[in-house]
């Protein structure tokens, strides 16, 4: 009887290996299923090695993106395991306004997870994760070594923005693109921590953030490079290659309800009497017909644009006092009584219904200061502020706040993006940072960066044809719903 019932448990536990082994074959094949037995007999890191850090901001909508984000990723890490990771959002860790350059937080990260983790892993809000995925990617990794992943870019010429570096080869340097997220192994998280403790950060300017990091890290050759991740991608989350990813994005903006009336936007363009032939006439030929409301400040008034010289003698840069100009017009009974301010250069190009899209999501009764973020003296207590040549969106709330403080131009000719920069961080206000808008031309990005997005503005007129660049990334296959706002035939001169 009992050789009988060692037999019997014998082939019950021969039957369950074989049965376990077969499960185990066909799954292997289906290794995008998260619940297959293959991922769960998989060796997966400890999860609480990971500290995953959400790049958010405090506006409201991208609070409630980013609060989406960490919310999927622990329900991932829930049907993994009992021990999630640490999800944290960038904009919560501390009150230091120049917490978004990342470098000068490294110390405390390293001192909050230098010791218990072996991963920080950045990710921007409109990144998608597949936490099973990831995790085998970085298990591919040694923990003890520095390393700095990502999904890399290159400049395909050398590049103003960021400062011509690398101008005999651009290629040669690899950054990563944030929107596929980015990860720094602990030992670099603290060697990086020690040296921005020892050395204090010295670049004045923080332009273009995922460039910086790299040459940082990179450290004129001390430090390593950024190694290629192929599975951390870009690639819409419904498209074959996603597959294969670890990270996707979404393939459009977000529509937030219904796009922004037409005729909730107030568009203000500064320009001078000798850009009145040049300039002009490429805003009448591309974007100008698709704003309800718009006015040409100059310093010259020439009624076959028609021009509004507001007073303020022009100046070679700036252009502070013009500026500041236009936003006690927004508020006057000169114009209509907008939601939205938009204020550009003569040579921005910009879609008006992709900014109707994308001011979909943003509430105008707060103070939304909106467009391309810069940073000034960040790592020693600076300001942030949105780059005026990509376009600078300012609520109605903003506007009135901004006047109500008494804060002012020093000069006519003071940078009037930086000011405003300095008025907003003086009363606690932050700047909404949008990657759609472009201080530069599209040939100063890389040709990836700009493959996932859909931009709403870039600058510049210069080696271009501006027409030509104007139909090729931003003449409208992305319209706001015609239904919502007037056609272009109702539009109104002012």
């Amino acid at each position: 009887l009992a050789n009988l019932e060692t037999s019997y448990l014998y082939t019950l536990a021969a039957f369950f290996f074989l049965t376990s082994l077969k499960v185990l074959y066909r799954n292997k094949k289906e290794r995008n299923s998260p619940s297959s037995l293959f991922c769960v007999l998989c060796v997966l890191p400890d999860l609480r090695e990971i500290v995953f850090i959400i790049q958010s901001q405090s506006n409201s909508f991208h609070v409630r993106q980013a609060d989406r984000l960490r919310a999927d990723l622990l329900k991932q890490a829930h049907s993994l395991t009992e021990k999630p990771p640490v999800v944290l959002l960038l904009h919560s860790l501390s009150g230091n306004e120049g917490d978004w350059s990342i470098l000068p937080l490294l110390p405390s990260l390293s001192s909050s997870f230098g010791k218990n983790t072996s991963w920080i892993v950045f990710l921007e809000e409109e990144t998608n994760v597949k936490m099973t995925k990831l995790v085998q990617v970085l298990a591919k990794f040694g923990k003890n070594k520095e390393w700095f992943l990502g999904k890399p870019l290159h400049d395909e010429e050398s590049t103003i923005i960021h400062h011509y570096a690398f101008a005999e080869n651009p290629s040669i340097f690899k950054y990563p693109d944030f929107a596929a997220a980015w990860a720094l192994s602990t030992p670099l998280v603290v060697y990086l921590a020690n040296k921005v403790r020892d050395e204090p950060l010295k670049s004045d300017f923080t332009i273009d953030l995922k460039h910086e990091i790299a040459l940082y890290i990179w450290d004129n050759g001390k430090g390593p490079h950024l190694t290629p991740v192929p599975e951390l991608c870009t690639d819409p989350v419904d498209s074959p290659q996603a597959l294969y990813c670890a990270t996707t994005v979404g393939s459009k903006p977000p529509l937030c309800g219904e796009a922004v009336n037409k005729g909730d936007i107030f568009v203000a363009v500064k320009t001078c009497k000798k850009f009145h032939s040049e300039r002009v006439p490429v805003i009448k030929k591309t974007w100008e017909k698709d704003a309800l409301y718009l006015e040409y400040y100059s310093d010259h008034g020439d009624p076959s644009i028609p021009t509004i010289n507001l007073g303020v003698p022009n100046t070679e840069r700036g252009h502070c006092g013009k500026t500041f100009a236009i936003l006690q017009r927004f508020v006057s009974s000169a114009v209509p009584n907008t939601k939205w301010l938009l204020v550009v250069d003569d040579d921005t190009l910009i879609s008006i219904p992709r900014l109707q899209v994308l001011l979909s999501c943003y509430d105008p009764s707060e103070p939304v200061y909106l467009g391309e973020r810069y940073g000034y003296g960040l790592s020693q207590g600076g300001y942030s502020y949105i780059t005026g040549g990509g376009g600078m969106v300012f609520s109605r709330e903003a506007v009135v706040r901004l006047l109500n403080s008494g804060c002012k131009c020093y000069s006519n000719d003071a940078p009037d993006d930086m000011v405003l920069g300095m008025c907003f961080n003086a009363l606690g206000l932050p700047v909404t940072h949008s990657p759609l808008f472009h201080q530069a031309r599209p040939e100063d990005y890389a040709r990836d960066f700009l493959a996932h997005q859909v931009p709403i503005s870039f600058h510049k007129h210069w080696n271009i044809d501006p027409i030509a660049v104007f139909n090729k990334w931003l003449k409208d296959d992305f319209r706001a719903n015609p239904s919502n706002g007037l056609n272009k035939s109702d539009k109104t001169e002012l």
